[in-house]
């Protein structure tokens, strides 16, 4: 009888951990079946934003592990996902629906949003649960991008997020990655941090933000980019200078794109960093149409052909283009580059609305992901570079 018991509690214990570990593969392959459908963007863009609003309340878990066998093991120890990895995908999201509703009356969205801000945020305005790393600024971020609420209500989670990102400035007089690793700048960080310290900096009066701002991008361009190819580093050393995994790692372009062109977006006209900033904007802008594929992607490695195509470098480097075509003497190749990129999204987005084929998550500078799948961010994104085409329509 004992025997029997045991045996019964075996056999199902390995039937869940069965489960756990094929589910999600089979799940992939049934979404992918019809991917790419879709005859315009205008019916791509409606379902990408039904699965963005529904994601955005439930954020999907990004695993931090490529392993896809005994997935119960790392779920156990908790080292499945992390907060921190979260607060990007939810950012993304957020900037996307936010450029939506710019210009749409759409009460449904709005309502989706605001539900969203109630269960991240208390009711004096502060974080739930304070982000302690980097990448919390650019939900920070995201939530001041939205016109249509009075955002000073949040003004103390803003105020925490300055904090959290001076305790992580370096002696350098730029910020770290993670306060454990002082002497390392990230390429993420770029996307993380300066839009935002721009942004909070000109809202509340703190011109410090705004030069610590100018000054993280100025010091990856000295020291983080290739001499010649003008392509980031994933990170360098402070004080070996020394340029640290792949150059040319597509998502690091993207990290890079979405600091640069969001701070320079955000400068006001009477500023000297604003030409500065425009100035990398154009060149950046060139360097990535250069490694742009003829299908209108870019690859995990941008540098190399034969490297799978990542939806999330792709869907932040059109919005860099987007961007970039304001600038006259680059505009005509740069909406070129940002159609050719919206029609390589669209063939990959499945039915349901999850644009697919997104790398996962990085797990150390130069250990990068094998797996390609939905990101959060990248939905986010997408709906962001194609409502902002909207916008600039309207």
């Amino acid at each position: 009888m004992v025997w029997s018991i045991i045996s019964s509690i075996v056999l199902i214990t390995v039937c869940i951990i069965f489960i756990i570990d094929v589910v999600p593969k089979l799940k992939d392959w049934f979404s992918r079946i019809h991917i790419g459908r879709y005859e315009n963007t205008s019916t791509w863009q409606k379902k990408m934003i039904e699965q963005g609003s529904k994601w955005l309340l439930r954020t999907p878990k990004i695993p931090v592990t490529d392993n896809t066998r005994l997935i119960v093991i790392d779920m156990l120890k908790g080292n499945y996902t992390k907060a921190a990895i979260q607060h990007w995908q939810e950012a993304a999201l957020l900037l996307g629906l936010g450029e939506y509703v710019k210009t749409h009356q759409d009460a449904k969205h709005k309502h989706i949003i605001e539900s969203y801000l109630n269960k991240t945020f208390t009711t004096d305005g502060n974080w739930v649960k304070e982000p302690v790393y980097v990448d919390g600024a650019i939900l920070a971020y995201a939530v001041m991008k939205l016109d249509f609420l009075d955002t000073n209500k949040y003004k103390k989670a803003f105020d925490a997020t300055w904090e959290m990102i001076q305790k992580h400035i370096g002696e350098d007089d730029t910020v770290a990655y993670r306060t454990f690793m002082k002497d390392y700048r990230y390429v993420d960080t770029i996307g993380f941090i300066c839009p935002f310290l721009i942004k909070y900096g000109l809202t509340y009066d703190k011109l410090e933000c705004v030069d610590l701002a100018v000054r993280q991008i100025r010091a990856y361009n000295a020291f983080g980019m290739h001499p010649k190819l003008h392509i980031p580093s994933h990170a360098y050393h402070i004080k070996s200078e020394a340029p640290l995994g792949l150059y040319g790692w597509g998502r690091g372009l993207g990290w890079y794109a979405i600091g640069l062109v969001d701070a320079w977006k955000e400068l006001p006209h009477d500023r000297m960093d604003k030409a500065e900033l425009k100035t990398y904007v154009r060149e950046f802008a060139k360097v990535a149409l250069c490694w742009q594929q003829a299908h209108g992607g870019w690859n995990w490695i941008v540098t190399r052909s034969e490297s799978v195509t990542d939806s999330s470098a792709t869907a932040t480097l059109a919005w860099l283009l987007l961007a970039a075509s304001e600038l006259e003497d680059i505009s005509v190749e740069c909406l070129q580059g940002y159609k050719k990129a919206i029609h390589y999204l669209m063939s990959v987005t499945r039915k349901s609305g999850s644009v697919d084929f997104s790398q996962g998550d990085t797990k150390d500078i130069g250990v990068y992901s094998t797996l390609f799948s939905i990101l959060p961010f990248a939905q986010g994104f997408c709906i962001r570079a194609v409502s902002a085409m909207d916008n600039n329509k309207s």
